[in-house]
C-alpha cells in the first residue's frame, strides 16, 4: 500500500528518474589516453548514445593518471593490498555558455599478489570499475544541470 502511494505521490508531482531511457543530446569530446576511450563510452552510454559536435550540449572531460598506493603490508613489507584512484574535471556547455564545471574522483581497492598476470588483471579491473564510477557520476551531475537549465 506505501509503495503505491509513493507511486501516485511521485507520478502527480511529474517526478522523472534521471536516467530514464531518454536520449540527451550532449556531445562528449575525445578523453586522452586509454582510460580516457574507456570513460568517454561509458559517458556516451549514459547519455544514449555518440551524438556529433552540432549537439545541443558538450561536454569535455580532463582524467589525470591514476594514482595507485598501497593499503595493506604484510610483516615481510610486501604490499597484499592497494588502491587506484583516478581524478577527473569536467565543463559543460551550451554552445559558447558554460553552465556547469567540477571535479570528481573515484577509487577501487584490489589484491596485489605475487604473480604478474593476477597481479594485473586485479589492477585492470579496479581502474575500469574506478572508471566507470567516475562515469556515474560525471553523467549524473550532467543531467542534473541540464535539467535544471531546461526547467528555467
Amino acid at each position: 500500500m506505501k509503495k503505491l502511494f509513493l507511486l501516485l505521490f511521485l507520478s502527480a508531482c511529474s517526478f522523472k528518474p534521471i536516467f530514464s531511457g531518454d536520449s540527451t543530446d550532449i556531445y562528449v569530446g575525445p578523453i586522452s589516453g586509454i582510460n580516457g576511450i574507456e570513460l568517454r563510452n561509458s559517458l556516451n552510454a549514459k547519455f544514449g548514445g555518440i551524438h556529433d559536435e552540432n549537439a545541443k550540449y558538450s561536454l569535455s572531460v580532463n582524467l589525470k593518471d591514476p594514482v595507485t598506493k598501497y593499503k595493506a603490508l604484510e610483516r615481510a613489507g610486501d604490499a597484499v593490498w592497494q588502491e587506484v584512484r583516478l581524478d577527473a574535471s569536467y565543463v559543460l556547455k551550451q554552445g559558447d555558455k558554460q553552465i556547469a564545471s567540477g571535479a570528481e574522483s573515484a577509487s577501487e581497492s584490489y589484491t596485489f599478489v605475487r604473480y604478474l598476470v593476477a597481479s594485473n588483471a586485479s589492477y585492470n579491473n579496479a581502474v575500469m570499475n574506478t572508471i566507470h564510477q567516475l562515469a556515474e557520476k560525471i553523467g549524473i551531475r550532467t543531467i542534473t544541470e541540464i535539467r535544471k537549465v531546461e526547467n528555467q
